[in-house]
């Protein structure tokens, strides 16, 4: 019962609204309100400040700023296996494998379109039709930037205006086709394993999702809208392997797409798998 509460309260509560005023109150520079309630959640999910670059809580400006915390150097070193392919977040494992039938594993009974995962284009979708995913979830306690598990030049940014859901395991057991009904950033690269899709899906209370490019995505006007990056539109924008692409301010879930026969994620992972930045994620597939 408890359960079936929680999901029709997301059905009801109003998403946008709610996230924006905690986005507000995450804005917070008073130091008597910041300061406690940053101290709150590093108590409330133990949170590891000695990997922080700043490793005292009440000297951040606002909560925004602790909760995209960067790290210390070396905190999170990266695989430098030249076939590795990185994971792009910490937290844990949600599902990983393969695209079937143009569909992607959501959990058991679940599952949605990778075409409206991607905005609603079929052309945009098909390079990844039969190829694979991962989706990683980020907790609260976790790292909350995200980077690139190859190196890339990006080619297109897509803002997919949607809901708010919550994106932790219950919900993605109870509600059909959660990451591809979101607000989602889809961020697409040309890599040496050739494309590749990284989704920053937001999720209920996240403030916003930045990008290093374009910084806050957002639009005031929540339509789908996408930028071109390519060579004919703007300078190209190209990313190392391991650098930042974006951030959450507060947590959701990444997805990382490739291509037929391009990726094989590690056979230790599985669902619930815990994972950090910079970590194998898989390999590529030799020619």
């Amino acid at each position: 019962m408890k359960q079936r509460l929680f999901i029709l309260s997301q059905y009801l509560l109003p998403h946008h609204l709610l996230s924006r005023l905690i986005g507000h109150a995450a804005e917070c520079r008073a130091p008597w309100f910041k300061n406690r309630l940053i101290d709150w959640f590093i108590k409330r999910y133990q949170v590891d400040m000695s990997e922080a670059q700043c490793e005292q809580p009440s000297a951040f400006e606002h909560f925004n700023a602790f909760f995209t915390r960067a790290l210390k150097d070396g905190a999170r070193p990266l695989d430098d296996s030249p076939e590795a392919v990185l994971c792009p977040a910490d937290g844990a494992v949600s599902q990983l494998g393969p695209i079937e039938h143009g569909r992607i594993f959501q959990a058991k009974g679940h599952s949605f379109s990778a075409v409206e995962l991607l905005g609603g284009d079929a052309e945009r979708a098909a390079p990844f039709m039969g190829g694979a995913f991962a989706t990683i979830y980020l907790s609260p306690k976790d790292y909350h930037r995200v980077h690139m598990p190859l190196a890339g030049t990006l080619r297109e940014m897509v803002y997919v205006p949607g809901r708010l859901f919550s994106v932790n395991q219950t919900t993605a057991q109870n509600v059909p086709e959660l990451f591809a009904r979101n607000e989602r950033v889809v961020c697409l690269f040309d890599t040496e394993r050739g494309p590749m899709a990284v989704v920053l899906v937001g999720a209920m209370i996240v403030a916003s999702i930045e990008t290093v490019w374009a910084g806050l995505v957002t639009p005031p006007k929540r339509s789908l809208k996408s930028v071109r990056y390519d060579e004919a539109a703007r300078a190209p924008i190209s990313l190392d392997k391991g650098a930042e692409l974006g951030r959450f301010k507060l947590g959701s879930t990444a997805i990382v797409l490739f291509g037929p026969d391009q990726v094989q994620w590690a056979e230790q992972l599985g669902a619930d798998s815990q994972v950090r930045m910079g970590e194998r994620l898989g390999s590529s597939r030799q020619a």
